[in-house]
């Protein structure tokens, strides 16, 4: 937990009556429901949040309460994409149904899906970026991010032996679902990893970083994309999850079926890959008739 929200959820252990024990309990059940520790990072701290301002625990808030923070939450200009709206709508949701007040988790507001299309970087404005970085570390980060579509926590779990030179694969193990997967390991990629691994040599993680557990931190990661990006010309709002999005995109672009590309990529649901149905440039090919190509035309 990073030590902004680490303040908040302390706090709310320190001053709300109760708050400590929900604070046990629901770390214990997103463990066993196999839930992300991001997910739980998430729900505690919206828990503690509106816990904070009102002094008392969610099931003591009468419902219009609850709703008029709920709209100044909306209404903020402060998370112009409502994230904090929404992320509150989820812990809510997921606190009452803890505490067996079910009926007051489906009377919180619907969430519609965003329907943005992903930002993408184009093969020009990846190859800047990834030249961008004076430590070789990070361009390699950047590089591996884009060359596998790997999420910020795959990257943060992805240890030495996981790569495979011999094979050319990445197996990243225990992603989003709790599913492991094998993806190709780029030719070029695995150039750089070995030149990397020589100079740094690391220790167990690909990238070793100051967690406890010597990982990188997800913040971490995200400092060198920004960093990244101030010394390029690129005008797009992106983030490290755009590399990913550009990954897709590409291998569409290039003629990879969407069923292999959703494998690649983990996702669980198909729907969730066809996103990129909408941001991919596909060779267009004109209406026919099947029986034309049944019978072609004779030369």
């Amino acid at each position: 937990m990073t030590e902004k929200k680490s303040k908040i959820v302390d706090r709310a252990i320190l001053t709300v009556d109760g708050f400590e024990g929900v604070f046990k309990v629901i770390h214990q059940n997103t463990v066993l429901q196999g839930k992300s520790p991001s997910t739980f990072h998430n729900y505690i701290r919206r828990i503690a949040l509106i816990s904070l301002h009102f002094e008392q625990l969610p099931e003591n808030i009468s419902d219009d309460e609850i709703k008029e923070y709920l709209t100044a939450l909306a209404l903020s200009s402060s998370s112009p994409s409502r994230s904090s709206f929404k992320h509150m709508v989820y812990g809510l949701r997921y606190y009452f149904r803890h505490i067996g007040q079910g009926n007051r988790a489906i009377a919180l507001p619907s969430l519609k899906n965003d329907t943005k299309l992903p930002i993408i970087l184009n093969r020009s404005e990846l190859k800047e970026l990834f030249k961008a970085p004076k430590l070789l570390k990070h361009r390699i980060v950047l590089a591996l991010a884009y060359s596998a579509g790997l999420r910020s926590q795959e990257l943060i779990k992805l240890r030495i032996s996981d790569i495979d030179f011999e094979r050319k694969t990445i197996h990243i193990r225990q992603s989003k679902y709790k599913k492991d997967r094998i993806v190709p390991l780029s030719d070029f990629i695995a150039k750089g990893i070995k030149k990397y691994l020589a100079v740094e040599n690391p220790d167990t993680w690909l990238f070793n970083g100051k967690e406890i557990n010597g990982q990188y931190s997800g913040n971490g990661l995200s400092w060198i994309m920004r960093e990244a990006m101030k010394k390029t010309s690129i005008k797009k709002h992106v983030n490290l999850h755009s590399l990913r999005h550009s990954y897709a995109t590409h291998l569409l672009e290039d003629g990879i079926n969407i069923l292999i590309i959703k494998q690649l990529l983990g996702h669980a649901n198909i729907t969730t890959t066809m996103i990129y149905l909408h941001v991919a440039i596909l060779p267009h090919t004109p209406p026919h008739s099947p029986l034309d190509t049944l019978y072609p035309p004779k030369r």
